[in-house]
C-alpha cells in the first residue's frame, strides 16, 4: 500500500513539530524515518497511525484518504490496515504467546480459524511450539518476533516500528535488524520504521526520510544519503565526516589512506589517538588549519607519530556556501 502525505503540519501549542510534510513511501518498501530526538519522527509516525491528528494537510493509503483537515476526513485507526509494533513490545504479561497474537483477531471479531491464522504467523516468525509460553519465559528476541506476529497477524497493508530494537542488547539487536527488514519484505507489506540510528536505517532500508526540527532534509536511498547528501546537517548526521577548513567540503573517514593510490591528493598530521575495532584501527589525526580528521587502517601507528593522509580529488564531496 502505498502511503502520500501532502502539507502535513503539526503544532504543538506554539512549537511547529511537524512543517510542510511532503513525501510518498511506496509499497512493499522498508522506509526508515532517521533523525534526532525531538526531530518529528515518533509524531509523523503516530499520525500515519491516527494516534495523533495533524492540524493541516492530507494522508492517502493508496486511492484513500484516511487524513484530510480540509474535507473533515479522519479514518479510526482500527480502520485504517495497519499494524505496529511498539518500543517496549507491549506483550500482555498474563497472556501467553497465542493470546497475545490472537488479541487483535477477538478485537476485530475476526472468529473464523483464529488458530490456523495464529500457528502460521508463529512459523513465519519462527517461533514454533512456543505458543503455550508466557512473556516472562522468552528472550528478548522472541518477544520481539511475537510483537510482531501480533502487528501483522490480522493482514495489515502497513506495519509502523516504534524503535523496537531499542531495548535489545547489541548483538541481538543486529540479529533482529536482518529478520525484521527481511519478514516485512518476505510478506510484502509497506514498513514505516522510526529510529535515531544511522546503523539500522542504512542496514534495514530501502528508503531513508532524514528528519530535523520538524522539516525532511533528505529522501533517498541509503546509498545516496550517505554519499550524496544534500546538506552539511546530512553529511553530519549520517556517518562520519572530516571538513576542509572552508568549510564547505568533507570526506568520508574511509576515503583517506596511508599510502597513495594513482591520482591524489594530501593533508599531513600528527596521530592523537588510536582505537583497535577488530577489523581496522580507528585514528584521530590532527590536521592544522583542519582540527581533528578521523581514519580508519589495517595498520597500527603510534601516538605522536606524524602521518600523511591520502584522498582522490573525486571523494570529496561538496556543498554550497
Amino acid at each position: 500500500m502505498n502511503v502520500k502525505i501532502v502539507n502535513l503540519n503539526k503544532w504543538y501549542g506554539e512549537v511547529h513539530a511537524l512543517k510542510n510534510i511532503n513525501v510518498i513511501i511506496q509499497t512493499g518498501k522498508f522506509t526508515s524515518l532517521l533523525g534526532p530526538s525531538g526531530c518529528g519522527k515518533t509524531t509523523l509516525l503516530k499520525i500515519l497511525a491516527g494516534l495523533e491528528t495533524p492540524d493541516q494537510g492530507d494522508i492517502y493509503f493508496d486511492d484513500q484518504c484516511v487524513f484530510s483537515r480540509d474535507r473533515n476526513i479522519n479514518v479510526l485507526p482500527q480502520k485504517r490496515q495497519i499494524g505496529m509494533v511498539f518500543q517496549e513490545f507491549a506483550l500482555w504479561p498474563h497472556m501467553n504467546v497465542f493470546e497475545n497474537i490472537a488479541f487483535p483477531l477477538k478485537a476485530k471479531k475476526m472468529h473464523v480459524e483464529i488458530e490456523r491464522k495464529v500457528e502460521s504467523i508463529l512459523e513465519t516468525v519462527r517461533l514454533e511450539g512456543m505458543s503455550k509460553r508466557y512473556p516472562d519465559q522468552l528472550s528478548g528476541g522472541q518477544q520481539q518476533r511475537v510483537a510482531f506476529a501480533r502487528a501483522v497477524v490480522a493482514n495489515p497493508k502497513i506495519v509502523l516500528f516504534d524503535e523496537p530494537l531499542s531495548a535489545l542488547d547489541a548483538v541481538l539487536r543486529d540479529e533482529m535488524r536482518f529478520e525484521i527488514s527481511n519478514m516485512v519484505k518476505q510478506m510484502n507489506l509497506t514498513g514505516i520504521y522510526v529510529t535515531h540510528d544511522q546503523i539500522e536505517a542504512m542496514s534495514m532500508s530501502d528508503q531513508i526520510i532524514v528528519m530535523n526540527k520538524g522539516n525532511i532534509l533528505q529522501v533517498g536511498t541509503p546509498e545516496d544519503i550517505y554519499d550524496r547528501p544534500v546538506s552539511k546537517l546530512v553529511m553530519d548526521f549520517v556517518g562520519k565526516s572530516n571538513w576542509f577548513e572552508c568549510g564547505t567540503k568533507a570526506i568520508r573517514p574511509e576515503r583517506l589512506a596511508l599510502y597513495p593510490t594513482g591520482p591524489y591528493k594530501k593533508v599531513s598530521g600528527v596521530v592523537q589517538s588510536i582505537a583497535y575495532l577488530g577489523d581496522k584501527y580507528e585514528m584521530i589525526v590532527q590536521i592544522e588549519k583542519m582540527g581533528n580528521w578521523m581514519s580508519y587502517h589495517n595498520k597500527r601507528c603510534q601516538l605522536g607519530d606524524r602521518i600523511d593522509l591520502y584522498f582522490k580529488h573525486s571523494d570529496v564531496i561538496r556543498f554550497a556556501d
